[in-house]
């Protein structure tokens, strides 16, 4: 049995999203439409009626100063209508002092685009929107905005969020979290059977649906197979000649590499999975294939696969990738070349470093090692760190709960629970 969560209101578990909650209040009255953006189900909604709505009302913000419209529901079906929207707004804009506008998946709206510009014409709206896919931050919709959209996104609850409100032992939070993943929801059911029907009907009638549903999609049948070559291969490299082959000779059927590129594109812009490019470390360059992909919430891949195939070390090392993701870094895989002798002839060979995480001026090279216990897989492991020609951080993270230590050449080791569970894990 799944153990019940521990902090609770009423029959409602408070779950603190604070990393989103202090972005908004960092960027409120900056003139820029604030973009919530993620998949469904991550608690978007929640942050912004509930958590953000708090903290305006604790600021002494009246109710009447905050305009919310969460146009998904069918109470609001009319206001999907722009001008319909922009009339309910200006009319209940009746002085001066600052309104809160909050609109819930304005990807709904039909030319929201001049929606928002026409909203950041007045000098006292202060403006939040979400959305659950990224085609309303395409490149033409950011210039539409010339520079006045700042996007926030958010990302299933990552285990520090999730283990604050699970009672029991930090193995058992582990065990829950690498199995059912961070959608918050997961958390109000207990049995296995409850969260595996939960995960497994969200991807089908609602993640897949939209897909197919947006992007006028006819055979689903190659869509869904296509996940399931992905759920099965997370972190390996590929691409769409790959897994043209794999259609071919695996599945005996014949997918073009642009529709398998097309449907990859998909499911990007759905938010439910991420693309990881390779980058050359010592070529200074990015390798443009094969690359990786990873799931952006580990319950919904495993659910996918009717929790069959759980390969903790997988797992984990897209759990590392989305804590990255989580903590806003710009997150690649590393490739260092070097030459080896073999039968007398100098061969050139690919070494590969799990993660290179950027941000600003700080870079950190990251291996994700299941189990290091052995001599052979600690030198596996560090051998591609240590041949990294410059000076910035060199972390392996392993399974094991052991405690951080850094060897004679700096590499630093350290457990899962540290990484995750310390926002400064990464500076020790």
């Amino acid at each position: 049995m799944v153990k019940l969560p521990k902090i609770l209101k009423g029959d409602k578990m408070i779950i603190k999203r604070d990393l989103y909650l202090n972005k908004l209040i960092k960027k409120q009255h900056n003139g820029q439409v604030k973009i919530i953006t993620g998949m469904r189900r991550t608690g978007k909604s929640y942050l912004l009626f509930h958590l953000f709505h708090q903290y305006l009302t604790e600021n002494r913000i009246d109710e009447s100063h905050i305009i919310e419209i969460p146009l998904d529901d069918r109470l609001y079906k009319e206001l999907r209508d722009p001008d319909k929207l922009l009339y309910e707004i200006r009319s209940r804009m009746t002085d001066n002092q600052i309104y809160y506008i909050i609109l819930d998946e304005i990807q709904m709206v039909a030319e929201f685009e001049d929606i928002l510009n026409s909203l950041l014409h007045i000098k006292n709206a202060d403006i939040y929107v979400s959305g659950s896919n990224s085609k309303f931050l395409s490149k033409d919709i950011i210039t539409e905005f010339r520079g006045r959209g700042d996007e926030i996104r958010v990302h299933p609850l990552s285990f520090k969020e999730f283990i604050s409100v699970f009672q029991g032992t930090k193995q058992e939070a582990w065990n829950d979290y690498y199995t059912y993943g961070g959608l918050p929801l997961t958390l109000y059911y207990e049995s296995h059977e409850d969260k595996s029907n939960y995960l497994i009907n969200q991807f089908k009638k609602v993640y897949i649906s939209d897909i197919v549903e947006r992007n006028n999609i006819r055979n689903t049948d190659e869509l869904e197979e296509l996940i399931n070559i992905l759920s099965l291969s997370i972190g390996s490299l590929t691409n769409p000649k790959k897994l043209s082959d794999t259609f071919n000779s695996v599945k005996g059927i014949k997918l073009s590499q642009a529709t398998i590129k097309t449907y990859l594109d998909y499911l990007e812009d759905s938010f439910l999975i991420n693309k990881s490019l390779r980058y050359d470390v010592k070529g200074k360059k990015y390798i443009s294939t094969p690359s990786k992909y990873y799931f952006t919430d580990l319950g919904l891949r495993n659910g996918r696969l009717n929790f069959r195939q759980q390969e903790e070390n997988h797992i984990m090392e897209n759990i590392i990738y989305n804590e990255l993701l989580c903590r806003g870094f710009n997150v690649d895989v590393g490739v260092v070349e070097v030459r080896e002798l073999k039968d007398g002839h100098s061969l050139r060979k690919q070494l590969e470093i799990d993660f290179i995480a950027t941000s600003g001026n700080k870079k950190y090279y990251i291996q994700s090692a299941f189990d290091m216990r052995q001599d052979a897989k600690k030198v596996q492991e560090k051998r591609s760190l240590r041949i990294v020609p410059d000076s910035f951080k060199k972390i392996i993270v392993v399974r094991d709960d052991i405690k951080i230590k850094r060897d004679d050449d700096g590499i630093v080791t350290m457990s899962i629970f540290d990484f995750l569970l310390d926002d400064l894990s990464l500076d020790y």
